[in-house]
């Protein structure tokens, strides 16, 4: 196996209901073999459902999203791919054949294994100019946005008319 340059993630296949017991002993096993610059993290993505008994109590039940998955985020070499086959409770990559195939970027960020952060110099009422995607080198002005959400309205002027277009916070840079 190549040695990748940067880590990426990949999705482990467990046994159902050991997923949180493969990611402690994953953990554990890096840890003792000083495996901390090849696999980097370890996940078992969950959300909190609110549950509703019979009696009409409402409780916060943490759900696990995928089960029977872990999401590693690793460098894959023969020690860590050894490493993590051979963890009690998993059962291979998820990918063709033995070889595992990373997730790609959009994976990743829909996934929201990864928490990214844009940092945003602009904001509403300021002139921006596009810098990514299909309106690219087009001007305009912002009229809303959304932090937390990745979103932002700019009306730009297209074909002599003002128009509004939804684009990503890192789609957009200040003009001076």
């Amino acid at each position: 196996m190549s040695e990748f340059n940067d880590a990426k993630w990949y999705v482990v296949h467990t046994y159902s209901g050991y997923e949180n017991k493969v990611m402690t002993d994953l953990e554990k096993m890096v840890e003792n073999r000083g495996l901390q610059d090849l696999i980097l993290e370890i996940k078992v993505p969950t959300e909190t459902v609110t549950e509703i008994k019979e009696d009409n109590k409402t409780r916060e039940v943490e759900r696990k999203i995928f089960p029977g998955y872990v999401l590693i985020k690793m460098i894959v070499t023969d020690d860590s791919w050894y490493v993590v086959r051979n963890t009690r409770g998993c059962t291979g990559f998820v990918g063709p054949g033995s070889k595992p195939v990373p997730l790609t970027d959009s994976e990743v960020a829909a996934l929201g294994v990864e928490k990214r952060t844009v940092e945003v110099t602009y904001q509403v009422g300021d002139n921006v100019k596009i810098i990514d995607g299909p309106l690219e080198g087009f001007m305009g002005i912002v009229d809303e946005m959304n932090v937390d959400k990745n979103y932002v309205r700019v009306t730009i002027s297209m074909f002599g008319r003002e128009t509004p277009v939804e684009l990503e916070l890192d789609q957009l840079k200040l003009v001076d």
